[in-house]
């Protein structure tokens, strides 16, 4: 078991830390093309209806949910049965495809004043019709999961792993394609050629190299669509503040002027990619062997090896954080670019500072909730996820009001971790006796994460007349040293077993399947 999840952690991580690198380079080339004014705020803000249609379909989990149904019919040798749930749950989706998408696609003149009330007319107008661009991009992304979960299923993780830097790639054509005098509608085309490309053509094409049985079934009295849609339903009609949150910031960013959106974007951005490359990466490479521990009954098992992929995951989290908050403005300018004014490179470095507070509940939610989804159940993590939304939009509002995309990026922050906190602790009550490490592994990592902040912050202010890249680097490199001397003085055993991973990450993989 340990050598799969090794071995998938390896593609998906390699996969992934590629897949950040070069949204690096797209958002370098958005920075580039768009700048950090009004044009990037409307670029940035069209993905809110589709995202919100791909959350409402349960996009984001399709594969979380459909894997343990998948793989439950494998382990039993019923591939048989494997195909035709797959076959049910696949036709169900295109149906609610060709009814749903064009009735956004209509709808949306009606629904982007909601979105961003504080655009203007002409800033609405760009906003519709970027919409429109982006909305069919939904249905590869949707039909290419299912895909995607088949080959995960079987522990064929190189093409799933592909996607999505084929779909980055091709925004990035895109938008050097269209220019600066496309604005982001060259980004946009290139969102869907993107999806087309990545999201289900590659994963399609690894489906057929195998058995592959697609039937024209659609009952919808299906046993296995229906345990699909129980398990779907929850996240279809939760408003979990994972998905929420972007929604949030664009909407409340709109109302604050010119360039908020942007700058709570680019500071998000920047703080995704150790996100993607350590926690989705450990998440999505544990998932299906934690399936397979739960449907043998080993559920203690199962339990430990998450807690310990935590574990080993945040080391790295927290080294993340420490990089960059004493380092967020030179990163800024270094990826950003000229486009955009200092002042407000200094306000993406401030958001970004704001939003690694948060970086570890974000990597933590990716590995957590999977705890519930392999155990079959999506309720919790929704339901908890709904609660926090209505208990933390009053502090949104106020803070973006009082202290505009710093107060914003503050909360957010304060929300995933109440989030995952809870998460982890109604977790912890499933699995009685099993040991997890969590209280002596915060009590050592939290100081030596303070420590390390405190250092690169007051290298970057001893430095603060010399060159901004010079100073962000010695910012970076005295808290880097600081965190990991300190945690390791205090004794935490997962900083040796993360420059082990680290390690391994860095060599081929050995006969990837």
């Amino acid at each position: 078991m340990s050598r799969r999840i090794a071995i998938a952690s390896m593609i998906w991580g390699g996969s992934i830390l590629l897949s950040r690198l070069i949204g690096l380079v797209r958002e370098a080339v958005i920075g580039r093309v768009l700048g950090g004014g009004a044009s990037a705020d409307v670029y940035f803000t069209a993905f809110t209806l589709p995202d919100f249609f791909h959350y409402l379909l349960a996009g984001g989990a399709l594969s979380i949910v459909f894997i343990p149904i998948f793989n439950g019919y494998l382990e039993r040798g019923e591939e048989d049965r494997a195909w035709e749930a797959f076959s049910v749950t696949a036709n169900f989706v295109l149906l609610l495809l060709a009814i749903l998408l064009p009735a956004l696609w209509v709808a949306a003149p009606r629904l982007v004043p909601l979105v961003a009330p504080g655009f203007d007319a002409a800033q609405q107008a760009d906003l519709v019709r970027l919409t429109r661009i982006m909305l069919p991009a939904q249905a590869f992304h949707l039909v290419g999961g299912l895909l995607s979960a088949v080959l995960q299923a079987r522990d064929r993780h190189l093409l799933p792993a592909l996607a999505p830097l084929c779909y980055t790639a091709a925004v990035i054509g895109g938008g050097l394609i269209g220019g600066p005098a496309a604005g982001g509608y060259g980004f946009a085309w290139g969102v869907l050629v993107g999806s087309a490309i990545g999201p289900f053509a590659l994963p399609l094409a690894g489906c057929l190299r195998q058995r592959f049985d697609w039937r024209p079934i659609l009952r919808l009295n299906h046993s296995d669509l229906k345990t699909y849609l129980v398990r779907s339903i929850p996240i279809m009609i939760a408003w979990s503040i994972v998905a929420v949150d972007d929604w949030i910031l664009r909407r409340l960013g709109s109302l604050i002027g010119s360039g908020a959106v942007s700058t709570l974007q680019y500071g998000k951005q920047l703080m995704y990619v150790p996100m993607g490359v350590f926690g989705l990466a450990t998440g999505v490479a544990a998932f299906p062997t934690l399936t397979r521990l739960i449907a043998r009954g080993e559920g203690s098992q199962a339990y430990t090896t998450l807690a310990g992929a935590v574990r080993r995951m945040l080391v790295l989290a927290f080294a993340a954080q420490v990089v960059l908050t004493g380092a967020g403005r030179g990163i800024s300018m270094l990826v950003y670019g000229g486009r955009i004014a200092p002042e407000q490179h200094a306000a993406i470095g401030v958001a970004l500072a704001c939003f690694s507070l948060g970086l570890w509940a974000w990597a933590a939610q990716t590995v957590v909730a999977r705890g519930f989804y392999a155990l079959g159940n999506t309720w919790v993590p929704s339901i908890l996820g709904t609660a926090v939304v209505p208990l933390a939009y009053p502090l949104y509002v106020w803070a973006g009001g009082r202290w505009g995309p710093t107060g914003l990026a503050c909360v957010s922050s304060l929300a995933v971790t109440v989030y995952v906190v809870a998460l982890i602790l109604l977790l912890r009550r499933r699995f009685p006796g099993a040991a997890d490490g969590y209280v002596p592994f915060f009590a050592r990592l939290v100081p030596a994460t303070a420590a390390g902040i405190g250092a690169g912050l007051l290298a970057a202010d001893r430095l603060a007349g010399a060159n901004s890249y010079v100073s962000a680097g010695a910012a970076a490199m005295a808290g880097l040293v600081t965190f990991t001397a300190a945690a390791a003085a205090l004794g935490t055993p997962e900083i040796r077993e993360a420059a082990g991973w680290l390690r391994r990450r860095g060599r081929p993989a050995a006969s990837p399947r």
